[in-house]
Parts: C-alpha cells; structure tokens; sequence
C-alpha cells in the first residue's frame, strides 16, 4: 500500500526566521503521525538553514515512526547519520545558493565515492536511498552502488503540469509521467524500491500515486503551506486521501 513521507523541514524554516522556539518540528511530526503520516523527513542541510541538529537527535529519540534523514554525501553528514541511526538515509546533491533541491544526484559520476557512503550507512544498520532524476543511467547505477531505494524527482512532472494549466492529459505531462514509470519499472526488476517525491501538491499528487509500484511519496511544502489554513493533521490526512484513492484506481485499471 502506498505510503506517505511528510517533510516537516518548512515547519523549521518559520521558526528559524525569529530564532525562537516555535514552531517546534516535533510537535509537526506528532501532528502529522496523527494525521496518518507513515514517516517524517527532514534534511540537514550544511548550512543548517532550517533544521538543526537537535532537531534531529529529538526526532530520533521521539518519532513514533520511521525518520529519514535527507542529506548529502559528505563526511560530516555520515558521521551524523551512522551516529543517529535513522531508519533511511537520502543522498541529495545540495548547494548553499539553492532555495530547494534542484534536480537529481548523479550517482552515475561518482560511483566510488557513494558506494563506500552507502556500504558505511548499511554497516550502521541504515537503509540507503537516492534522490534521483528519471533516467536508465542513473537507476542503473544507484543499483551498482548498493543502494536499496530510488526516490525519483518528480520536479520536472510538477512544473510541467503547471506549465500546461493542470491538465494531466496534456503530452508533456504524459511525456514526464511516462519517464518516471520507466524509471520506477527498471527500480523493481533492479530489486531497489520504488519512491517519488519534489514538488507534488495536492493538485499533481494523483498520476504520480496511481503509477504501478510506487511505494512511497515525500512530499512537505504544500503540506506546511495547506496546515496553515487547516492544521497540520488535516492537512496529512486530505493528502493521503488522495494518495489513497488514486492508487486504488490505478490497481483497479491494472
């Protein structure tokens, strides 16, 4: 059954422009666990601009569900990864002059190096997953390197269903759906885990959730943006509603 990941790192990103005490991510991670989350994910950035590392160390320690930690590949970010133990572990390329994360890691051009990252994390009992774009090449490698799960980035699909005003039967955004279910389908004969994530809102999130396979959506700015009009916990629960029903309506075309 699909599952829901809720990134609460925005939560963060409006605490940190007072740098006060509020609104604290482990109240949001109860919150959104309540609201039917299945995990919470946040991702320590170097620069620390919204989530802190005591964030994290108390969502570890208090998290009822399953955290994973969105980071990139450095040596500061393992050490912190393989001292906390987070159920899962997603390498994301990052740069300082980013709003957000802009497209995939390529894990096809530095092979060596996030295969030593991903044995490491697997030897502290984490499991390795990479945020990538929709491409054979970069499916193939991430299986090369060890890594257990393949989130795709769903960005260009979002910014293409935008760009054709919300139409899903537009032939770009057909295109970029078709991408990601290649992707996903090579993931599952490769034996690595099917996720999705990056800019899906609660207009977009449906193609994506119905895709055979799938089993796992992140998905955080349009879930803060949407629990400041109705609540964090709603919020969580309207998104997985259609998460829901549209998986059972591409189970049910299958």
């Amino acid at each position: 059954m699909i599952e829901l990941g809720v990134n609460i790192d925005h939560v963060a990103t409006l605490r940190q422009a007072r740098r006060t005490w509020e609104p604290d991510p482990v109240w949001a991670a109860v919150e959104a666990h309540l609201g039917g989350a299945d995990g919470i994910t946040v991702h320590l950035r170097e620069d620390r601009r919204h989530i802190q590392d005591e964030d994290v160390r108390k969502l570890r320690d208090l998290t009822q569900i399953k955290l994973n930690l969105e980071m990139a590949a450095t040596e500061e970010m393992v050490e912190i990864a393989c001292d906390l133990r987070p159920e899962m572990a997603m390498l994301v390329p990052e740069g300082r002059h980013e709003v957000t994360t802009e497209g995939g890691l390529d894990v096809a051009g530095q092979e060596a190096r996030l295969k030593e990252v991903v044995a490491r994390l697997a030897d502290a009992g984490i499991m390795t997953s990479v945020f990538i774009d929709a491409e054979i090449v970069q499916v193939e490698a991430a299986a090369r390197i060890g890594a257990r799960v393949c989130e795709i980035h769903t960005g260009p699909y979002a910014h293409a269903f935008h760009a054709a005003g919300r139409d899903a039967e537009s032939p770009a955004v057909v295109s970029e759906v078709d991408k990601i279910a290649q992707a996903g389908a090579l993931i599952h004969d490769l034996g690595m885990r099917f996720n999705a994530g990056h800019a899906l809102n609660y207009y977009n999130v449906q193609p994506i959730a119905r895709l055979v396979g799938v089993r796992e959506l992140h998905i955080g700015h349009a879930i803060v943006s949407r629990a400041v009009f109705t609540g964090l916990r709603e919020a969580v629960k309207e998104m997985k509603r259609l998460m829901r029903e549209a998986a059972g309506r591409g189970a049910a075309h299958r």
